[in-house]
């Protein structure tokens, strides 16, 4: 109000100092500080020459007032030179926030720095207004309604002020009851189950879903709608929500009014518009059929399957609607689905971004969607997938944007963050099983960005001593046939690894095939030769002495192993859905001084429970025996049992039968665990490289003298963590054992760091 005075009386003053029109000879500019004498010639309208009348000099003090440069602005004029005289607004010397502790004074400063209110900034009253009103929503909407702000204005010397803006934000107001008014269907407790709000627990200091929140509460009343909608009460509303404080502003009260209405069931589902699919195909995609209970939930799903199957066949832009037509009367809904399949769209282009290390035909090799076909959802997303296992990235994203200018043509956006798919490194890592490791290892599995993979590496510990070499093609032809070949060195101390005392050296390598024989199915091919010296045995253990007797202490090996392997995981690292399975065989054929086999089967499972947990089960069965010339297993082929990789709980390799005090490993193996899987709890950003889990394992091993007994099943059950760190996997456990029988070793604590290569 004061302003508008001010310019009205400057406007009365212009008029009646300008009472009559005169030429401009000269402009004076007065009361400037820091502002230029140019600055303000840019606001005006009228130049030297020009004739100055009264309806110029309003213009003049419209537009300076305009500029928010100056608070009060005066026009006059002497022996025809035009006076303006202008006071200055101060100008913001700084901005300091006191006692904010939710809100960061950095940030604070950025917000404010897009709307004007900065340093260096003219000030203005209303400006500060705006900003006080606004801090104290954004406190609101946190929850804390106690919060007091209050502002000084400091004035500065050269026309400056400082403004301190102090802040007290208090506590936040925490929800004492919520209350559901109307509910006769469904008890007030099940109602409230899926809510972000509630009354508190022993874990709410942690993650505050006892504080009030706008938003919380608005997502909890849809939860709330989705509830009854999910279960037929399609006439079900929030008749109101009254949240009420108490006058120290700490503790609220939410009363939710809402009135249920009836159950409807579905009278009749009907397809209705361009069917480009057989209807009886899109009959089967509707989850929701005559004689059941509406279902929102169930509608949804429905429409999405319609609109996934039109997507593989092209129609990527297809448009399934639901129609409700509700007979109140008889409590029914007619359900019309609805569909515009639209035009079928082709992939004009392919593009990748994001690998700047990985080539493009690494990825193009793994797309099933082509260039110039149809697209299909189904086959995007199989390609994604592919991307995914391949283990060079963290994460792979598909953005589907269509092609300006066309309406059946799109483009497919891969976007890839890639990871270390590699190292050079020497240094030394712990584990509870093989103790201190040295290692040096080159290891790439990605090769220059080709996808091939190398080793070379030396790993010394007190169990082994190795040095090897690797090399695999995964594409050595366009079919995807891969071929590679190793060949290692190895020194082994049983007797370090907790298993009855035996050393051997081990020299060998063998060359590989594999062949996929379908889109997540492959087989594998592999010839190898092993030369293995018995160089000492522990000869009170009667089925060494008898074996040494029998086979002799240096043998030559010939091997010929057949793999089967199934992946659909969407990861191969911290997988979340899919199933990996394999089948191998392995015969030492005739040739060799030993002929014997070993048949191992593995097979793990993955399902998403919720968004951020993962239900995991896991099961090993192996089996192996002599045949021909020889009589049994080599003892320092059998199974073991036991450890971070195995049954946790249990001292590694250390079940099943024993020998002058030492694990002697089997011939059959049986292990097995279930696991849920979660990121770690409370944190705002989701740490991709850290899982947390539950688990219980199971397993055994088995003598070739036992038959499998499941009473002699060991069971454990604990927490664990695996971290994938750019060093390797660090794998920690605490279990308990169920079933230890006196001659086990069980430990509880365990862990792996440097896992070697």
């Amino acid at each position: 109000m004061k302003k508008i005075l001010n310019i009205i009386a400057l406007l009365l003053l212009s008029g009646a100092v300008l009472a009559e029109s005169f030429i401009i000879k000269d402009i004076r500019v007065e009361g400037l500080q820091r502002i230029s004498a140019g600055t303000v010639f840019n606001f005006l309208s009228v130049k030297v020459g020009d004739e100055m009348s009264e309806k110029d000099a309003k213009s003049i003090i419209r537009s300076l007032y305009k500029s928010k440069y100056f608070s009060d602005v005066g026009v006059g004029q002497e022996e025809g030179v035009l006076v303006i005289n202008v006071i200055e607004r101060p100008a913001v010397s700084s901005i300091e926030f006191v006692g904010n502790k939710d809100l960061d004074s950095k940030e604070l400063l950025k917000s404010l720095q897009q709307i004007g209110f900065a340093e260096g900034q003219v000030f203005e009253q209303a400006m500060l207004e705006r900003v006080e009103l606004e801090l104290e929503r954004q406190y609101f909407s946190r929850g804390k309604y106690g919060v007091t702000i209050e502002s000084s204005v400091t004035p500065l010397s050269r026309n400056r002020v400082a403004i301190r803006i102090t802040m007290a934000e208090g506590v936040v107001a925490t929800i004492s009851s919520i209350n559901i008014v109307g509910n006769t269907a469904f008890d007030e407790e099940e109602l409230l189950t899926d809510f972000q709000s509630t009354t508190g627990n022993f874990l709410s200091f942690i993650n505050k879903d006892n504080q009030y929140s706008r938003q919380k509460l608005s997502a909890d009343l849809e939860t709330l709608r989705s509830f009854y909608l999910n279960r037929g009460y399609v006439a079900f509303s929030v008749e109101s929500t009254q949240v009420s404080i108490t006058d120290d502003k700490k503790q609220m009260f939410i009363t939710i009014n809402i009135s249920e209405g009836d159950r409807y069931k579905i009278k009749e589902v009907r397809l209705a518009g361009n069917l480009t699919v057989a209807e009886e195909e899109l009959f089967g995609l509707v989850t929701i059929k005559k004689d059941a209970v509406f279902s929102r939930k169930e509608i949804t799903k429905s429409t999405e399957r319609l609109t996934n199957r039109l997507g593989n066949d092209g129609y990527a832009f297809a448009n399934v609607n639901s129609v409700p037509n509700i007979d109140h009367d008889n409590k029914e809904v007619a359900l019309t689905f609805f569909i515009d399949p639209g035009r079928r769209a082709y992939v004009r282009r392919i593009n990748i971004s994001g690998n700047s290390k990985t080539r493009d035909e690494v990825l193009r090799r793994e797309f099933r969607q082509q260039e110039a076909s149809w697209i299909s959802t189904d086959k995007v997303e199989q390609s994604r997938a592919r991307v995914q296992r391949l283990g060079y990235f963290e994460g792979v994203n598909v953005e589907t944007i269509p092609v300006s200018g066309t309406s059946d043509q799109v483009d497919l956006d891969f976007n890839v963050t890639e990871m270390a798919s590699g190292s050079l490194s020497a240094g030394m890592g712990f584990s509870q099983t093989d103790g201190l490791i040295f290692n040096a290892n080159i290891t790439q599995r990605n090769f220059l960005g080709s996808g091939k993979h190398i080793k070379f590496g030396f790993n010394n510990s007190s169990v082994n001593t190795v040095y090897s070499f690797g090399y695999t093609n995964p594409f050595a032809t366009v079919d995807g046939i891969s071929q590679g070949f190793n060949a290692f060195y190895r020194q082994t101390d049983a007797d370090e690894a907790n298993i009855a005392s035996f050393s051997t050296d081990n020299w060998g390598g063998d060359i590989s095939f594999g062949i996929p024989i379908s889109e997540n199915n492959r087989i594998r091919l592999s010839l190898g030769y092993e030369n293995t010296n018995l160089n000492s045995y522990n000869k009170n253990i009667e089925t060494y002495q008898e074996f040494v007797n029998r086979e002799g202490s240096d043998f030559d090996t010939f091997t010929v192993s057949l793999g089967w392997s199934s992946d659909t995981r969407d990861s191969s690292v911290l997988p979340t859905r899919g199933t990996s399975q394999s089948l191998t065989g392995e015969v030492a054929i005739p040739g060799g001084s030993l002929q014997y086999y070993k048949i191992k089967y593995k097979h793990d499972w993955y399902t998403p429970i919720t968004e951020s947990l993962t239900f995991a089960l896991e099961g090993n069965i192996g089996y192996a025996d002599g045949y021909g010339d020889t009589s049994e297993l080599p003892f320092f082929k059998n199974f073991y049992a036991g450890g971070i990789r195995s049954v946790r709980g249990f001292q590694s390799n250390t079940l099943g039968l024993k020998g002058d005090g030492q694990s002697l490993g089997g011939n059959l193996l049986v292990t097995g665990g279930a696991e849920v899987v979660f990121p770690i709890p409370f944190l705002k950003k989701t740490l991709k490289s850290v899982r947390l889990s539950v688990f219980t394992d199971v397993g055994n091993v088995y003598d070739v003298n036992e038959d499998f007994d499941a009473g002699l099943l060991r069971y454990s059950a604990g927490v664990g963590a695996i971290w994938i760190s750019p060093f390797g996997a660090m794998t920690v456990s605490f279990a308990q054992p169920f079933n230890e029988q006196p001659d086990d070793v069980t430990e509880s604590f365990q862990f792996s760091l440097g896992s070697t290569f």
